[in-house]
């Protein structure tokens, strides 16, 4: 006769506890977990993001010359330092990742600690952010922008 000890009862059930979660967690995001079929291939073209990506998320006569308007949902902030000449950068702070809050006197402002970034490129104009907002290649199409 065996003894199980209360140690190999606990192992035991961790295991199969574990065995659960990753089993459940295998499928997430593949359609063929659900349907049966083979996940469908990333597109690059065509499809209902494509329909977006061709109308844009701005219309340029919402960005101010000398100024600039941020997209929540998108993150990402859209200048137009000079006529004509947009820019698009991450709306995410760099200094601790907050979300920039407004654009005024040829900055991107953060309310979190007061970091301040040029709307022509994007680079630190006041701390105590050191590193410049990523920018974001974008396409102007008539009066639509969009990204790249």
């Amino acid at each position: 006769m065996t003894d199980t000890t209360r140690r190999a009862v606990m192992l035991g059930a961790g295991g199969a506890g574990m065995a659960v979660v990753l089993t459940a967690c295998s499928g997430y995001g593949d359609t063929s977990a659900t349907d049966g079929g083979a996940a469908a291939p990333a597109t690059t073209g065509g499809g209902a993001d494509a329909g977006a990506a061709a109308t844009g998320f701005a219309k340029t006569a919402d960005i101010p010359e000398g100024g600039g308007k941020i997209f929540k949902d998108e993150k990402l902030v859209v200048t137009q330092p000079k006529a004509g000449e947009f820019k698009c950068f991450t709306s995410v702070c760099t200094h601790q990742g907050c979300d920039v809050d407004a654009v005024d006197g040829g900055t991107i402002n953060c309310p979190c600690h007061g970091s301040k970034f040029n709307i022509a490129d994007g680079s630190v104009a006041n701390g105590p952010a050191s590193q410049p907002l990523a920018e974001k290649p974008i396409k102007v199409n008539g009066d639509s922008i969009s990204l790249a």
